[in-house]
């Protein structure tokens, strides 16, 4: 079968350099996924805790808190007040995901992710075409109406039903409550992609995406299109990604004198478009090089 089967996204490059090579950044980013929980799994499993709480709000070693920064600025519209260690928490994860790019949370982190990843591979195996479009600002209006929700209500409000911190706790914890929670969460957002739209919930409706995206808007960790004079319109780089809306620009955005760096703040570093690419044309690097050197030397190995 042809690699320019829609439905099979990479055949070439997998033919080219094996299997492994064709899955790397996804391999490393379930590798990262996993160790995260990991952290968080050592105290209810063996009782040496790492890591206390969820991703909502943490802390490790006893030293080291992360809160989402999200729900602090929520508490802090509501009217409570933070206690120091929750407020520099949650400056630790902006300057983090400032620094590296915001929708990192998304691809590298979040355990959601890992469900819609799923959703959009059956979608295109199945291949099923898309039965709703739905409008990626959806998710800015859902951020924008979380926010004036905990101002007007005083309370948290997104907390009550965001699916990544239920289903972080459900795996984390496991009780009945919040295993259910998680199970019928994950069941939900399944059927959402894979029925109504691809990436409905990751890449039109998520507020958590939308908030990381604002802040790593300008973050140093870039995917760059540096030798797309190769491509050859196989559009596997398309099918795999999860904001396939970021990759026109820097790929085909030649003859407009538009550079080969992605540099919208929607693209969640997750390197598909590196992994199923035949001709070499993606590599990481960072927003203030381009990465044409590393190209030249050497296209398969030009990786930040």
């Amino acid at each position: 079968m042809s690699a320019r089967d829609p439905r099979r996204p990479g055949l070439d490059r997998r033919r080219r350099d094996g299997w492994l090579a064709a899955h790397k950044w996804l391999l490393l980013r379930r590798l990262a996924q996993a160790g995260f929980l990991a952290l968080f799994l050592t105290g209810p499993l063996w009782g040496w805790w790492i890591t206390k709480g969820t991703l909502a709000a943490s802390i490790t070693f006893d030293v080291l808190p992360l809160t989402d920064p999200l729900m602090a600025v929520q508490a802090l519209l509501a009217g409570h007040v933070l206690e120091v260690s929750g407020l520099v928490g949650a400056g630790l994860v902006i300057v983090a995901y400032a620094l590296i790019g915001g929708r990192a949370f998304c691809g590298w982190v979040c355990p959601v992710n890992v469900i819609t990843d799923f959703a959009a591979w059956l979608r295109t195996r199945l291949g099923l075409k898309e039965a709703y479009p739905l409008d990626r600002r959806l998710r800015l209006a859902i951020l924008a109406g979380l926010l004036v929700g905990s101002a007007v209500t005083g309370t948290i409000v997104w907390e009550f039903v965001n699916p990544v911190t239920m289903l972080h706790r459900g795996l984390v914890y496991g009780s009945l409550f919040s295993a259910g929670a998680a199970l019928w969460i994950s069941a939900a957002i399944l059927l959402l992609d894979v029925g109504v739209a691809s990436r409905a919930w990751c890449g039109h409706l998520c507020p958590v995406g939308a908030f990381y995206a604002l802040i790593g808007a300008k973050g140093l960790v870039r995917v760059s299109a540096v030798n797309r004079d190769a491509c050859d319109n196989c559009m596997d780089c398309f099918t795999v990604c999860p904001e396939r809306q970021v990759i026109t620009p820097a790929l085909r955005g030649a003859k407009n004198k538009v550079g080969p760096l992605i540099l919208s703040r929607d693209c969640s570093n997750c390197g598909r478009c590196i992994d199923v690419c035949a001709k070499d044309v993606f590599i990481f690097t960072t927003r203030f090089h381009d990465g044409a050197g590393m190209a030249a030397q050497s296209p398969r190995d030009g990786v930040l």
